[in-house]
C-alpha cells in the first residue's frame, strides 16, 4: 500500500505564511541545541580544510529554511490545480513526501550531532538526508522549474555539510575506530 500524506502536511504549506515560517521557526528552535555545544565541544575538534566562518551557519540555513518553505508552498498549489492522478499530480504528491522527509531528516540532524555530540550519528543522518534532497531537486523542478532557485544552493550546501560532517568525524577518531575495528575482526579469525 502506498503512503499517503496526513492532510495536515498538505494544509500546512497551502497557506505562504505558514509554508516558510514553520521550517524557519522548526529550524531557529532546533538551533538551540547547538549552543553549549558551540562554546565547548564544537571548538575543540579539528575541523576538515574549508570550515566556514561561524556567522554564515545562521545566514545560510534562514535562507534556505525560507526557501524550501516557499518551495513546499509552489509544489501544493500545482498539486491543487493538477488533475487528479495526473502525471504532474502524482509528481506533485511525491516531491511533497520527500519534501517532509527531508524535513524531518534535517531537524534530526542538529541534535544527534551537536546534541549527542556524536558525529557520526550526524553522518548517519545526513546522508540520506542529502539523497533524499537531491531526489526531490529533481522531482519538483519537473513540477515547478522555480524550485531549482531554492533547491540547487540547498543539495550544494547539504553536500558541503556532509563533507563537514565526514571530516569532523574522520579527524577526530574515526580513522582510528576504523583500525580498530578491522584489528579486532582479524583477531576473531
Amino acid at each position: 500500500m502506498p503512503f499517503t500524506l496526513p492532510p495536515i502536511l498538505l494544509q500546512l504549506p497551502r497557506n505562504p505564511a505558514i509554508a516558510v515560517g514553520l521550517p524557519l521557526v522548526l529550524g531557529m528552535a532546533d538551533g538551540q541545541v547547538t549552543k553549549s555545544s558551540l562554546q565547548s565541544w564544537y571548538p575543540s575538534l579539528t575541523q576538515p580544510a574549508g570550515e566556514p566562518p561561524r556567522w554564515a551557519f545562521p545566514v545560510v540555513w534562514t535562507t534556505l529554511y525560507v526557501g524550501m518553505g516557499f518551495a513546499s508552498h509552489v509544489l501544493v498549489k500545482a498539486l491543487d490545480t493538477a488533475i487528479i492522478g495526473s502525471p504532474t499530480s502524482r509528481l506533485a504528491m511525491s516531491a511533497l513526501k520527500l519534501y517532509w522527509a527531508q524535513l524531518a531528516l534535517n531537524l534530526a540532524w542538529t541534535p544527534l550531532f551537536f546534541g549527542l555530540r556524536n558525529p557520526l550519528l550526524g553522518l548517519a543522518d545526513i546522508l540520506p538526508l542529502t539523497a533524499t534532497t537531491y531526489a526531490l531537486a529533481g522531482k519538483a523542478y519537473k513540477v515547478d522549474p522555480r524550485t531549482a532557485f531554492v533547491f540547487v544552493p540547498y543539495c550544494a550546501w547539504l553536500s558541503y555539510a556532509t563533507y563537514l560532517n565526514a571530516g569532523i568525524w574522520w579527524l577526530n577518531g574515526g580513522e582510528a575506530k576504523i583500525k580498530k575495528a578491522k584489528q579486532d575482526a582479524k583477531k576473531d579469525l
